[in-house]
């Protein structure tokens, strides 16, 4: 079985990650994608706005609707920071694990725990992002078409903090979850 591993904060997940884990899907041929929310990402200077329960809850209402995306807790349920590298480890035994990216998080590979290790357990499958440096002749990863979509989680949280709806940019049961529990405001 082949499957993707997209990892990150969601906070909050919008639909620029949900079409690059369909492109990945269809682009790989990849027979699931699993999102794992981390518990602490340990390249970012600050915590999740949204508690774990209110990040996990959107992402298992906006991924009901695709049968081939599933949600993971196995980093919310890890103590410590969010390491990559433990997570496809957990994983490994589920099938061939896909480490779906964007191009701006490839760039910061060499940064993360056990970059080597994470090679040898996943293939590394890279959506290119608006911003992010040229793919060309990337090595070692997997390069697939995706669409450019320029939405960020940090410009969504200070949008709904003005009082901004985020009405079209996620789907719309995560919309009704962030107005139901004022959630960055």
């Amino acid at each position: 079985m082949k499957i993707g591993v997209f990892g990150g904060t969601f906070d909050p997940v919008h639909v620029g990650h949900l079409a690059i884990a369909q492109a990945a899907l269809d682009s790989a041929q990849l027979d699931r994608v699993v999102f794992v929310p981390a518990r602490r990402s340990p390249l970012k200077d600050r915590e999740a706005v949204a508690s774990a329960d209110d990040r996990y809850s959107m992402l298992v209402s906006a991924t009901k609707p695709e049968p081939r995306f599933a949600v993971s807790r196995v980093e919310l349920d890890r103590d410590g920071p969010s390491f990559t590298v433990d997570t496809l480890e957990a994983l490994r035994k589920e099938g061939d694990l896909y480490l779906i990216l964007g191009s701006d998080a490839l760039s910061d590979l060499a940064r993360w725990k056990s970059p080597y290790r994470i090679r040898q357990l996943a293939t590394i499958l890279v959506a290119r992002r608006p911003g992010a440096p040229d793919l060309d002749g990337t090595v070692g990863a997997v390069v697939f078409d995706a669409p450019c979509l320029d939405i960020s989680s940090r410009e969504l949280r200070a949008r709904a903090a003005r009082g901004l709806s985020l009405r079209y940019l996620v789907p719309d049961e995560v919309w009704r979850h962030i107005d139901r529990r004022g959630l960055y405001r």
